[in-house]
C-alpha cells in the first residue's frame, strides 16, 4: 500500500511540476508569446511558433487556448490557428524527448537554485524564473520515483493481470491514452508516463504506443474542453485540432503492430522507443496535415456554423463592419451604435435590480449574469474594432470622438460588473436570508433608482448628441443625485435610532447600495464632462 501511494504522489507531482513551468513561463513571457503568436504569419512560420511556445510552456492545451482566444477575436484566420496546433504537438514531443534523457545530476540542481531564487524574489522575473527551475526539478524527480516504485508493483499478480489486458485492442488502449491525459490534465505528464512504464517491462510496446496515439487525441479533447466557454469562432480551432488528431489516429493505430515489431529490432531502450515514436508520429502527422489546415478549417465552420441572428441575441456585435475601417468616420459611427445596444442591456440590468429590490420575480439575479456576460461581449467586441482604426487618418475631432466612444464603453462595462456585485449582495444579505427593507427604505431606494435611470438615459442622449445644454443639464442633475443620496443615508440613521427592525437588519445592505448607486450614477454622467471638454476645445480654435 505504501509503495502504491508512492507511485501516485509521484505521478501527482509530475503534473504539479508539468503545472508551475507553464504558469512561470506564461508570467515571465506571457505578453510576448501573444504578440509573437498573435503576428501575422505564414503557414510555416506559424507551425514554427507553435512548436517553440509549446516547448516553453509544455502545454500544447495552453497554446491551443491562446490562439483560438485570438480566432475568437477575429485576430488571426482559422487557417493559421490550426497550423500554430499542429506545431504545437510537435513542441510537446521534442519537450518529452528531452525530459527523458538522464538527467538525475540535474533534478536537484534546478530545486536548490530555483527555491532560494523564487522565495527571495518571487514577483519578479528572475523569481518566476526560479518558479520554472523548480518546476523542472520536480519533473525530473517525479519521472525517478515512479521508476523506483513501479519496480515492486510489477511484481504483483493483479497489476500484472490488469495491464495485460490492455494488450491486442488496440483501440481500448488509445481510449485508455486519452483517460491518462484527461487525468492528468496534461499529455506531456500522460506521455512520460507511458515510456516510465514501458521502461520497467509494465507495458509491451505496441500498448505502450497505442497509448501514446490516444495521449495526443485527449490533449485535444483537453483543448476542446478549456474553449467550451469561447464563441463559435473559438471553439471551431480546437475542432479542427481534434478532427486532426483523430485522423491521425485513424491512420497509424492499424500500422502499430508492424511499427512495434520493426522498432523493437532497434538498439535502443523501451523509453527511447516509445519516445522517439513520439516525436517521429507527430513531426510527420503536423507535416502531413500542414497542407491541409486550409481544408479543415472549411469544414469545420461547416460542421460548427456560424449562430443565425435571433431577435434576443444581445450578445453579438451587430454593426461593426469591418469593410467600414477604411472610412473612420462611418466606423466610429458604427461603434457608437453598439454602445447604445450596451446602454440599452445597462437599463435592462436596472431593472433587474429593481425587480429584486422588491422581490418581485424570482431567479432575477440569475437573469443579471447573463446581461452582464452580454454587456462583456459587446464592449470587447467594441474595444478590438476601434483598435483597428487607424488614429493617424483622424481629425482632432474624430480623435476625440474615438475617446469618448471608448470611455463610454469602457463606463458601462464597469457598470455591468457593478451591478451583477449589488445582486449577489441582495442575493446573499436579503433573499437568502429571508429579510426585506422597511416601507420607507424600500421607497427611497426606489426613488433613488428611478433619479439613476433618469440618468442613464439622459447620459446616452448626451453621448449620442453632444449638446452642451444636455450636458450641462446632466451635471445638474449628477449633483441633484448626490444630495438626494446624503438625503437618504440620514434618513436611513434616523430610522435607526427609532430601532426600526427591518432598517436594523438591512442596514449595511441598504447603506452599500445608495454608495454603488452613487457610483453608477458618477458613470453615467462622466460623458458630460467629455462633451464640455469637446465643446471647449472647438470655441478655442474658433477663437
Amino acid at each position: 500500500m505504501l509503495t502504491l501511494m508512492h507511485l501516485v504522489s509521484a505521478v501527482a507531482l509530475l503534473v504539479w511540476g508539468t503545472h508551475i513551468v507553464r504558469t512561470g513561463v506564461l508570467r515571465v513571457y506571457g505578453a510576448r508569446l501573444r504578440r509573437w503568436l498573435g503576428g501575422r504569419m505564414n503557414r510555416v512560420v506559424a507551425f514554427g511558433a507553435g512548436t517553440g511556445v509549446t516547448a516553453l510552456v509544455q502545454s500544447s492545451a495552453a497554446t491551443a487556448l491562446l490562439a483560438s482566444g485570438f480566432v475568437a477575436d477575429g485576430l488571426m484566420p482559422l487557417a493559421t490557428a490550426l497550423a500554430i496546433l499542429l506545431g504545437a504537438d510537435l513542441g510537446t514531443a521534442l519537450m518529452a524527448r528531452v525530459l527523458t534523457l538522464d538527467l538525475a545530476w540535474l533534478s536537484p540542481l534546478l530545486v536548490i537554485v530555483g527555491v532560494p531564487l523564487f522565495l527571495s524574489r518571487k514577483q519578479s522575473r528572475p523569481g518566476q524564473l526560479g518558479r520554472v527551475a523548480i518546476g523542472l526539478g520536480l519533473i525530473l524527480m517525479a519521472l525517478e520515483q515512479i521508476i523506483t516504485a513501479m519496480g515492486p508493483i510489477t511484481e504483483a499478480r493483479g497489476v500484472q493481470v490488469l495491464f495485460a489486458s490492455l494488450t491486442g485492442d488496440l483501440v481500448l488502449d488509445a481510449l485508455v491514452g486519452a483517460l491518462f491525459t484527461l487525468i492528468t490534465w496534461s499529455s506531456l505528464a500522460a506521455v512520460l508516463l507511458t515510456a516510465t512504464l514501458a521502461a520497467t517491462d509494465v507495458l509491451s510496446l505496441p500498448v505502450a504506443l497505442s497509448l501514446v496515439v490516444g495521449a495526443n487525441v485527449g490533449s485535444g479533447l483537453l483543448a476542446l474542453m478549456n474553449t467550451s466557454l469561447q464563441n463559435v469562432a473559438g471553439r471551431r480551432v480546437a475542432l479542427g485540432n481534434l478532427l486532426f488528431k483523430l485522423l491521425g489516429l485513424a491512420l497509424v493505430l492499424p500500422a502499430i503492430p508492424l511499427l512495434a515489431r520493426y522498432l523493437a529490432t532497434l538498439p535502443f531502450g523501451p523509453q527511447d522507443l516509445v519516445i522517439g515514436f513520439h516525436v517521429a508520429y507527430n513531426g510527420l502527422r503536423c507535416l502531413l496535415f500542414l497542407a491541409l489546415t486550409g481544408p479543415m478549417a472549411r469544414l469545420t465552420r461547416r460542421l460548427m456554423p456560424d449562430r443565425p441572428d435571433a431577435a434576443d441575441d444581445r450578445s453579438r456585435p451587430r454593426h461593426l463592419d469591418p469593410a467600414a475601417l477604411d472610412t473612420p468616420r462611418l466606423a466610429l459611427a458604427n461603434a457608437t451604435r453598439e454602445v447604445l445596444r450596451m446602454g440599452d442591456t445597462v437599463e435592462t440590468m436596472l431593472d433587474a435590480i429593481v425587480e429584486a429590490l422588491r422581490n418581485e420575480r424570482v431567479g432575477s439575479d440569475r437573469d443579471l449574469g447573463a446581461l452582464d456576460d452580454d454587456l462583456d461581449e459587446l464592449y470587447t467586441g467594441i474595444k478590438l474594432y476601434l483598435a483597428r482604426v487607424s488614429l493617424a487618418q483622424l481629425h482632432e475631432s474624430d480623435r476625440r470622438r474615438w475617446s469618448q466612444v471608448v470611455e463610454m464603453s469602457i463606463n458601462l462595462e464597469q457598470a455591468g460588473d457593478q451591478m451583477e456585485h449589488m445582486m449577489e449582495k441582495v442575493r446573499d444579505r436579503k433573499t437568502a436570508r429571508r429579510r426585506s427593507f422597511s416601507d420607507s427604505g424600500l421607497q427611497e431606494l426606489i426613488d433613488l433608482h428611478g433619479l439613476l435611470k433618469a440618468n442613464l438615459r439622459l447620459g446616452l442622449s448626451v453621448f449620442l448628441s453632444g449638446d452642451e445644454e444636455s450636458a450641462r443639464q446632466l451635471l445638474m442633475e449628477k449633483n441633484r443625485f448626490r444630495s438626494r443620496q446624503r438625503q437618504l443615508s440620514h434618513a436611513h440613521l434616523e430610522r435607526l435610532h427609532r430601532k426600526v427592525v427591518e432598517s436594523i437588519e438591512t442596514s449595511s445592505l441598504h447603506l452599500e447600495l445608495i454608495g454603488d448607486m452613487k457610483r453608477l450614477n458618477s458613470l453615467f454622467c462622466a460623458v458630460a464632462f467629455a462633451a464640455l471638454e469637446g465643446l471647449d476645445g472647438e470655441d478655442d480654435r474658433r477663437g
